[in-house]
């Protein structure tokens, strides 16, 4: 059975971001619809699959990434709105028996993201 996993790397750090609360919603016709709400630990990964089973099926999806809480709990100066808040990355489940690992690399002034394995 397919399963998602997620990790964010700090590249302004250069380390693991341990404390990201991320949430995960699935886009359907009457809204988002809230599936897992989790935290990173010490190695910037969630400790298990943010979703797998029966509940892993082929839709749209969000994470979504508190990035701006996760700096100001470092200590980074950050502007007032920040550049960077709430991360949200939209992707597609297109073959729920497949791994997708959807990894996010942060800093206070950018982003990226790929599909992992």
């Amino acid at each position: 059975m397919g399963r998602l996993t997620t990790h964010v790397l700090d590249t302004s750090a250069g380390r693991p971001a341990a404390g990201i609360a991320v949430a995960l919603d699935r886009l359907e016709a009457g809204g988002p619809v809230r599936l897992a709400e989790t935290v990173t630990n010490s190695d910037g990964r969630c400790d298990g699959p943010i979703l797998e089973g029966e509940a892993f099926a082929a839709g749209v999806y969000e994470l979504a990434f508190a990035a701006g809480a996760y700096f100001r709990q470092r200590g980074v100066d950050l502007a007032d709105p920040p550049f960077l808040d709430l991360v949200t990355i939209r992707f597609g489940i297109a073959a729920p028996g497949e791994h997708y690992h959807v990894p996010l690399l942060i800093s206070p002034y950018g982003y990226s993201t790929y599909r992992g394995s």
